[in-house]
């Protein structure tokens, strides 16, 4: 199947999820609960700021206009906290680690979407268009569900060719965090941070994109993502670090 009908086929319901053991389910239910508490325990100290380039989507309460958004895994933890509430549908894993992130953000007002680019692609990017179409704005963790680090999947670009709704990016930066040994060097906030949001222009995709053309947009996707990681990390005074991408 190539890419340019690959979202147009619903091959398995993007909302299903897999069957989790008694021990699992408990795990996943104490897991969402600690995460949601520790969200709603320091993210309202935080001081969010946001730096829109022209043309970006500034809405950030409310309920915002069908957009496709991506962002790097890491700063997922600011970036629910400082998006909530908007019925942003975000694409999550049907993995154990899926599973209780989705419900720790569907408690925070965002609408899980379920699948990944290892696990029910197709019918994920089919429930992400159906949303675009309610109405709702879209998020991708784009080196999600394990990475590689800062390597963008393709996603965004294939939804926004069908859907003709423009690519934007974003990074959260927080001036003070603690650094997980994860993957993705997940940031936990420190209580009373600046934490800083920079927000690409949108990027179009033609309709009639060739698979050359698709690259580019693609490359210049990951372009982008990285721009706004180290813009917003300047914004509250932190020094960039290089580009170091796990396997």
């Amino acid at each position: 199947m190539n890419s340019s009908t690959q979202i147009e086929v619903q091959s398995e319901s993007a909302s299903a999820t897999r069957s989790f053991s008694f021990s699992e389910r408990l795990k996943i239910w104490l897991i969402s609960w600690a995460g949601y508490l520790l969200i709603r325990l320091i993210c309202p100290t935080l001081r969010y700021e946001f730096i829109l380039e022209p043309g970006c989507v500034g809405e950030t309460s409310g309920h915002s206009p069908p957009a496709i958004w991506c962002f790097w895994h890491r700063c997922v933890i600011p970036a629910a906290y400082g998006f909530r509430g908007n019925k942003l549908a975000v694409m999550t894993s049907r993995s154990f680690d899926g599973e209780y992130i989705a419900q720790i953000i569907q408690k925070l007002g965002f609408i899980p979407v379920r699948g990944s680019s290892s696990r029910g692609a197709v019918g994920a990017l089919f429930g992400m268009r159906q949303q675009l179409e309610a109405g709702h704005a879209v998020a991708f963790t784009i080196d999600g569900p394990r990475g590689p680090r800062y390597v963008a999947k393709p996603g965004p670009v294939l939804l926004a060719k069908k859907t003709g709704i423009p690519v934007s990016c974003f990074y959260v930066a927080v001036e003070r965090a603690w650094i997980l040994k994860s993957w993705d060097l997940m940031i936990i906030p420190k209580p009373f941070s600046r934490a800083v949001t920079y927000a690409s222009s949108p990027m179009s995709v033609p309709p009639d994109a060739g698979e050359e053309q698709m690259a580019a947009l693609h490359r210049q996707m990951q372009e982008t993502l990285e721009k706004c990681r180290v813009k917003a990390e300047e914004a509250v005074g932190n020094q960039p670090s290089a580009i170091s991408r796990s396997q």
